[in-house]
């Protein structure tokens, strides 16, 4: 009779506990519990605790056991392992933090996405259309809602809803729009499945700006192409200003009878032939009447904008900046190549004081009377203390004191309010740090040049560090490298792993 009131408890336990199993995977399942799984969970638990009081005298038997003892300690162990592990996840998942280990902190939100998307004023509105989920829109679009409640995502099916789709304008399965108002863009690369945060920020700024800026580039005197999208071209520029919302025009001043007054502002990129007088009597007279421009001048070079330079009190030395502090080694570059850490007071660089920007082969730019107020300037751009001038560059540079400048030195200046409140100049001596060679490699040259142009065209708000492209760090090795590589991951390091094994196994028997 004990022994069946013993076997009784053990049908009655182990029931009460594939009820409890069977009530918390429905649970798990559904994501509530409804009234099947509360009859599973409250009838396991009444007969499981029943099936313990049936068996009470046998589980004491058995743990009375030093065999049972161990196997406790090593079970309540595992639990308190399990335990931990279960309450880890669980304040993972209730308080989400994650961190950004990459260089160019790729998977991070970038100054420029969190400044506009914060500052917005009007509601903002991006729909996917697409019947599947995207993991880069998932994972993106909740860190855009983040930061303002204008900023509104969803995603629609187009053939469910094709009034939505057709209102948007949506053309193919995949499509990003934004909206904002009576504007819509549609998200470069976004059907193709290439959403990232450069395009959508980009399409946000295009339909939140509230008028197009024209970014003219003189020609006719060698300057820098923005169609060039070889070494020394400025093609990538050009695309980074059109995704920020910039219209860009190419001017001919003689063609044009000057200026033209629909630009925000001109650029003259590394000219290598001389202006005409009239063509420098232009630009003059198109700052004076509150234009803008950035004038980038090469050492060796001599585009004749001397007298502007002079009434904007500054001064360009004709040389050639030298950096000996071996910092530029950083980033490849020898001392040809100064490399700026050191930044003026300007909103210009106000986001690039802890950055690097690098300028190959550059001449110095300073204000020729820093106690002048009018024009109102800043040096903007100040190599090392261990930078020096030389006249011109050879296999041997030292520095000579009779003639050369010691560091640091100042290579850009940034001026404002001269003969009107509006206009602004910006001069740097060189005009590769914009070049595509140097805009896609290390540092901030690119930031360096947007920020020039946001300024100059008043486009402070976007003023900012833009998201990164990542470093490709792929390794190439020889054929020789790589079959040696196979044979220590296919031989070499599993076989030491087995004779460590058996090494330690034979001590040990």
């Amino acid at each position: 009779m004990k022994r069946d009131f013993q076997k009784l408890g053990e049908v009655t336990l182990s029931f009460g506990a594939a009820l409890l199993v069977a009530g918390c995977l429905r649970y798990s399942i559904q994501g509530s519990i409804e009234r099947v799984s509360e009859i599973l969970l409250i009838a396991g638990g009444v007969l499981f605790l029943a099936g313990i009081a049936f068996c009470f005298r046998a589980i004491l038997r058995f743990f009375s056991k030093r065999s049972s003892q161990l196997g406790t300690n090593t079970a309540v162990l595992s639990i308190g392992v399990l335990a931990i592990l279960v309450v880890i996840n669980y304040l993972g998942f209730q308080y989400h933090k994650s961190f950004d280990l990459t260089t160019e902190k790729f998977y991070t939100l970038s100054d420029q996405t969190k400044k506009l998307v914060g500052d917005l004023k009007t509601d903002v509105n991006i729909v996917r259309f697409a019947k599947t989920p995207d993991a880069t829109f998932d994972e993106l679009l909740p860190e855009y809602h983040g930061l303002s409640s204008h900023l509104k995502y969803q995603t629609v099916d187009p053939q469910q809803k094709p009034d939505v789709a057709k209102d948007y304008g949506a053309q193919t399965m995949g499509d990003v729009i934004v909206s904002s108002g009576d504007r819509k863009q549609s998200v470069e690369g976004a059907a193709e499945g290439g959403l990232t945060e450069e395009n959508l920020t980009s399409a946000i700024i295009k339909v939140t700006q509230n008028e197009v800026k024209t970014a003219c580039f003189i020609t006719g005197h060698g300057e820098k192409s923005t169609a060039d999208s070889g070494a020394h071209g400025y093609s990538t520029v050009s695309d980074g200003l059109k995704k920020e919302g910039y219209a860009l025009k190419d001017v001919n001043l003689v063609q044009s009878n000057g200026v033209p007054s629909d630009c925000s502002l001109a650029v003259i990129a590394g000219p290598t032939k001389p202006y005409f007088p009239q063509e420098v009597d232009m630009v003059s007279k198109y700052l004076n009447a509150g234009g803008k421009a950035l004038v980038m001048i090469d050492p060796d070079t001599d585009p004749k904008l001397g007298d502007i330079l002079t009434a904007w009190n500054i001064s360009m030395g004709n040389n050639i900046a030298i950096d000996a502090s071996g910092i530029g080694r950083l980033l490849g570059a020898g001392p040809q190549i100064p490399l700026v850490t050191d930044y003026g007071d300007s909103p210009i660089t106000k986001t690039l004081q802890r950055q690097m920007t690098f300028f190959p082969l550059a001449r110095t730019v300073a204000l020729a009377d820093k106690s002048k107020t009018d024009p109102q300037g800043v040096e903007l751009l100040k190599t090392s203390a261990q930078s020096f001038t030389t006249p011109k560059l050879a296999s041997q540079v030292k520095y000579d004191a009779k003639t050369d400048q010691i560091g640091p030195l100042s290579l850009g200046v940034a001026a404002s309010g001269l003969n009107n409140a509006k206009a602004r100049l910006v001069v740097i001596g060189n005009s590769e740090f914009a070049a595509n060679s140097a805009v896609n490699g290390p540092g901030d040259n690119g930031d360096l040049f947007y920020n020039t142009v946001d300024w100059l065209a008043q486009q402070e708000n976007q003023i900012s560090i833009r998201p990164k492209s990542p470093t490709d760090r792929r390794i190439s090795m020889t054929e020789a490298q790589s079959a040696a590589l196979s044979w220590l991951d296919v031989l070499v390091i599993p076989g030491l792993i087995v004779i460590s094994g058996l090494t330690i196994w034979w001590r040990r028997r």
